[in-house]
């Protein structure tokens, strides 16, 4: 079950409405770095997570409600930000240079499809669950595996992706009230990244959670290559020392080797074809 509250988690404020920075919002909205991502990944994890305790599944779905007042803080930027937008194509030709000389006569299409224009058309000077150039979110970032500690790390990356874009926001808005929103997702942004973390610690840290599932027993996986570095430059050359080719592996397990990738099969040869595959006659050995 959910609530909701009229007002916003974060108040919103727009002192000089400026519709190029509500296109910009947008990919904050449903862009694959965006709140709409992290809110269905956040639910869709909770709902099938498994365990004899409820407390993380309780914890994702705290979070991602918590995610759904940041889509309606951005949706309501966006509106606010486009306040002043023109609201015909003869407006916006008259307020853009490069827009009217589109209508002039190259391509009206392209403006019509443009993002304002789809404010315009589409939603009465509103968001919409797209990114910055229109796209439909379609649900295909949405990672939930049913495996916590695999959908932790996800969720560490979706946050961080997330807290890039933000600050690329930030850095963008002229606006003090964007500023403002902005730093408060920003902090939240920072806060979820340690709150995942903070999950894989609980569960023993890199060393119990990896490898990812830690319930497969790793005597059954290949012992001589699980961690090899396999180094793959045709002259042959092997790579410097570094962290992840050389000294104990993350999860303190193994011991990160080199390995020159070589060959270790056969050309494969599939046979001829069937002669009822719709095939050529080359192929299935008829002369």
């Amino acid at each position: 079950m959910f609530s909701f509250d009229r007002r916003l988690q974060y108040p919103v404020k727009v002192g000089s409405p400026d519709p190029i920075f509500a296109r910009m919002l947008q990919q904050a909205i449903g862009g694959v770095e965006g709140e709409i991502r992290v809110c269905m990944q956040y639910f869709f994890q909770a709902w099938g997570a498994r365990g004899p305790t409820t407390k993380y599944r309780d914890m994702l779905l705290h979070t991602a409600t918590e995610e759904i007042g940041h889509i309606e803080m951005l949706a309501t930027a966006v509106a606010l930000n486009l306040d002043k937008a023109p609201a015909s194509l003869a407006e916006a030709g008259a307020a853009d240079g490069i827009v009217g000389a589109v209508m002039g006569g190259e391509n009206p299409r392209h403006v019509v499809e443009g993002m304002l224009h789809r404010h315009i058309l589409s939603t009465g000077m509103a968001a919409f669950p797209g990114n910055s150039e229109g796209v439909p979110f379609d649900m295909s970032h949405i990672y939930a595996s049913g495996n916590l500690a695999a959908d932790m790390y996800c969720n560490v990356a979706a946050e961080s992706t997330g807290r890039v874009l933000a600050t690329r926001l930030y850095n963008a808005a002229h606006d003090d009230g964007m500023k403002d929103m902005l730093h408060f997702m920003i902090a939240r942004d920072t806060m979820h990244q340690q709150q995942w973390l903070a999950v894989i610690e609980e569960l023993g840290g890199h060393e119990g959670a990896l490898p990812i599932p830690n319930s497969f027993p790793q005597e059954k996986e290949d012992q001589t290559h699980n961690y090899d570095f396999f180094a793959t430059a045709s002259d042959g050359s092997v790579p410097p020392p570094a962290r992840w080719n050389d000294g104990p592996s993350m999860d303190g397990k193994g011991q990160f080797t080199v390995f020159q990738n070589v060959p270790m099969g056969d050309e494969p040869v599939l046979g001829p074809a069937r002669p009822d595959s719709g095939a050529q006659n080359e192929q299935i050995g008829k002369v």
